[in-house]
């Protein structure tokens, strides 16, 4: 059927502002679809000043609290201190080191932000968020070299490919505490058992030395 003449321009303009409400609508649908994506995005951004993110290297297994009281003992912690511990997953070790043992500051360092959102809590009940430090990094790509003292709690291979960067990184005289583990060659200069609830714990104690060994540095 044809339109009348009069009537082809009223029909044409209704037509075209048909289709501009129609694109507008569909403009606004895909900018809403867009915005969960946009924050998606940014969510899952690495916050600033932490590295990108990877599977953990080893499962998180806490330090029972005999076991930590234990490690600090041995690593002869005192105030002007600043101890770092690697894979600090709920946070027990630097809580501990800063509340029991007065230390100047302590830092832990772990991989899932799980952990590091775990350890700010336990921190922040302790009361001792102004002096301990949480960060989401990849041990690998940390830098610990202001520590006086280390703790980790990580799987013999692990503390194996660390080492390297330990003598890279920290200063002659740092003390080393490790649970259960050793670090290969490098023996340690005290191993010291703990009972713990369940088992007995062995922790091992170095000092850095002042001209690490060359084949342990590799």
């Amino acid at each position: 059927m044809q339109l009348p003449k009069i009537l082809k321009p009223i029909a044409v303009g209704a037509i075209a502002v048909s289709m501009g409400i129609v694109g507008c609508t569909q403009q606004t649908g895909l900018n809403a679809q867009a915005e969960p994506n946009i924050a998606q995005t940014t969510q899952t951004a690495p916050p600033a000043g932490q590295t990108e993110q990877r599977e953990p290297d080893v499962p998180y297994v806490p330090t029972p609290q005999e076991v930590v009281d234990e490690m600090l003992k041995l690593a002869k912690v005192q105030k002007g201190d600043v101890l770092y511990d690697l894979g600090s997953g709920d946070g027990r070790i630097p809580i501990t080191a800063v509340r029991e043992y007065g230390v100047k500051r302590a830092i832990g360092i772990d991989i899932n932000p799980e952990r590091i959102e775990e350890a700010n809590e336990n921190a922040k009940k302790a009361g001792v968020s102004d002096r301990v430090q949480f960060l989401n990094q990849d041990l690998f790509k940390s830098n610990f070299n202001e520590a006086s003292v280390v703790t980790l709690y990580l799987l013999p291979d692990i503390n194996v490919k660390l080492r390297p960067q330990l003598f890279k990184q920290l200063k002659p005289g740092t003390r080393i505490v490790s649970h259960d583990f050793d670090m290969g060659e490098w023996k340690p200069e005290r191993t010291v058992q703990v009972q713990g609830p369940n088992r007995t714990h062995t922790l091992y104690y170095w000092v850095v030395p002042e001209k690490p060994p060359a084949n342990l540095k590799g």
